[in-house]
This record gives C-alpha cells, sequence and structure tokens, in this order.
C-alpha cells in the first residue's frame, strides 16, 4: 500500500519532476554536487539525533544502518496522508527490528519531536530578527511567526500530554485505527530519564537545527547553480519562511504553498524572479523529489533487518 500511495502521488506531481530534472541538467554542475552533499548531511543529522536517545538508552545503532530508515521515514510522512503517522509508526518498527526496544525507540521519536520543534522555533524567531535588520518584519510577517510558534508549542506538548495520558482506552473510532493504537501504547512505554534529559533535549535540538541550515545551506547553492549571487542570511529567511509555510497550510507537502512563499522571500529581499524560481524548485527536488525515488526503492528493502 506504501508503494501505491508513492506511485500514485509521484505520477499526479510529474508536472513538477519534469521541471526539476530540466532545471537539473542546465544547473552548475560543482553547485549541484554542493547542494547534493549538503542534502545528504541533513539526514547524517537526523539519524545522530535518534542515536543520540538510543545512545543514551544503551542501545546506539550505526549510522549505515539508520540513514535509510530516515529516507524510508520521509517518503511514509510525505507520500502517505497522515500528519506524519505512517512515518511514525515506520520509525518504530523499523527500530525495533533492529533489535532495539520498543521504550527506547519511542523515546527516540518523542525527543526528536520534541527537539525538532525547539530547534525549529527558535530559527523562526532568529528569521525573523534578520527580517527586522533588513527591514522587512511586517506586521503580517510577525503575525504569521507567532502563529507557527504557538503550534510549535502545542505539537511537543500534545505528544507529551499523549504519553502522560498513558495507555488508557480510546474512543470505539479511534480504536479501530490500528497504527494510532499502537502508536499511543508505544508511547507511555518511552522512559521518563530519556524524555525529560534536558541536555539530551539540548542535543537533539541542535542536530535538527544543523538540517534547517543545511536545508539553507542547499538554497543558496541552487541559487549559484541557476548562476544568481547570494547572501547565505537572504537563503536562510527564504528557506524559513517557506517551510513556515508548509507547516502552517493543510496541504499536502505544502505543494504550491512552500515554493511561493519561498520565492516570494527570495524576490522581497532582493533576488530576480527567474532565478528565484529556478532555485526553488532545484530545492524542491533535492529535497523531496529525489528523496521520495529512493525511499520507494528502501521501502521494500527494508522489510528484513540488516544482517
Amino acid at each position: 500500500m506504501l508503494l501505491l500511495a508513492g506511485a500514485v502521488f509521484l505520477i499526479r506531481h510529474f508536472v513538477q519532476l519534469e521541471q526539476f530534472i530540466a532545471l537539473a541538467r542546465r544547473a552548475q554542475p560543482a553547485w549541484l554536487i554542493a547542494a547534493l552533499v549538503l542534502q545528504f548531511s541533513t539526514y547524517v543529522s537526523v539519524v545522530s539525533g535518534w542515536n543520540a536517545v538510543l545512545g543514551r538508552a544503551g542501545h546506539a545503532q550505526s549510522l549505515r544502518r539508520l540513514i535509510p530508515i530516515a529516507v524510508s521515514k520521509l517518503f511514509a510522512d510525505q507520500a502517505v496522508p497522515g500528519a506524519g503517522m505512517g512515518g511514525n509508526v515506520l520509525l518504530i518498527d523499523r527500530l525495533t527490528a533492529l533489535g532495539t526496544p520498543r521504550a527506547p525507540a519511542m523515546a527516540a521519536l518523542l525527543v526528536s519531536m520534541i527537539g525538532f520543534y525547539a530547534a525549529y522555533a527558535a530559527l523562526a524567531v532568529v528569521m525573523l530578527l534578520t527580517l527586522w535588520s533588513h527591514r522587512q518584519a511586517t506586521p503580517l510577517l510577525t503575525g504569521v511567526v507567532t502563529t507557527f510558534l504557538l503550534v510549535a508549542l502545542a505539537i511537543p506538548s500534545l505528544a507529551l500530554w499523549l504519553r502522560h495520558r498513558g495507555s488508557q482506552p480510546l474512543s470505539p473510532r479511534l480504536e479501530g485505527i490500528g497504527p494510532l493504537r499502537r502508536l499511543l501504547a508505544a508511547i507511555s512505554e518511552a522512559p521518563d530519564a530519556l524524555v525529560k534529559d534536558r541536555h539530551l533535549i539540548g542535543r537533539v535540538a541542535v542536530f535538527n537545527a544543523m538540517i534547517f541550515l543545511a536545508d539553507a545551506a542547499t538554497l543558496a547553492a541552487c541559487l549559484r547553480a541557476v548562476g544568481d549571487p547570494f547572501e547565505p542570511s537572504i537563503a536562510f529567511v527564504a528557506l524559513m519562511s517557506g517551510s513556515i509555510a508548509m507547516t502552517l497550510t493543510p496541504i499536502p507537502l505544502g505543494l504550491g504553498s512552500f515554493e511561493a512563499s519561498c520565492i516570494a522571500m527570495l524576490t522581497l529581499l532582493g533576488v530576480k524572479l527567474e532565478p528565484a524560481v529556478a532555485a526553488t524548485l532545484l530545492l524542491r527536488g533535492l529535497t523531496l523529489w529525489l528523496p521520495l525515488f529512493l525511499g520507494l526503492i528502501l521501502i521494500r528493502r527494508q522489510r528484513k533487518p540488516s544482517p
């Protein structure tokens, strides 16, 4: 079913895939390679955050085993509806298949979620301060960032509340959703020593901040690949603007909302429209479409744990 959903998803958005391929052919190879390396570093950061928690619990895994899981999780999160539920279930399933007990696996998910939104919120504030330095911090943008900060606080708070709630019975309708029932049951098993370890959460937040910074550097490399000069701060603000728009809009994958917001911010800060569009589409190809193709392959290969 995962493979079918992914295939349907890719077919529906084949036009944007064609645009990405055409732009990649015209891009300067050196900067495109730099962008690919930066994107690989994001997966290293993701699994380093997981491994920080697993290592604290005494069940560290090799990065070689965890990176394919990170790619597969992105595929499940993006191609299958459910607010990331499919990717979370897949993460727990794959970690336990590698020999990790379910309690530290669940802790890796929860602490990573908390660290992700902590880093996301902190960088959103940095983005607003950067806009203020460029004299572009309008009341509308300030309101959007404030709304996002409330969402960033609410999501991990909800996860912690569900954990505190424990394994109490769900409503009959929700009990019928197998993955949700199993995930909520597993949440209650996450050890307090890991979920409440502030030093550990801080380390995981740093790893997650590195993901956003690598994505911003990827956008900067894409701008150079299409022949446009750039300032790192502009790429950072545009990346964060697109990410926030994607988070706040109820559109799967943020298709359209990310691109529109990122392009608008680039042009607002002085980048010409054509390179802004080209660089944004290249970025989406590297951060979304290419990993989805790899995820289609890895989902099948990960049916059994590595020896």
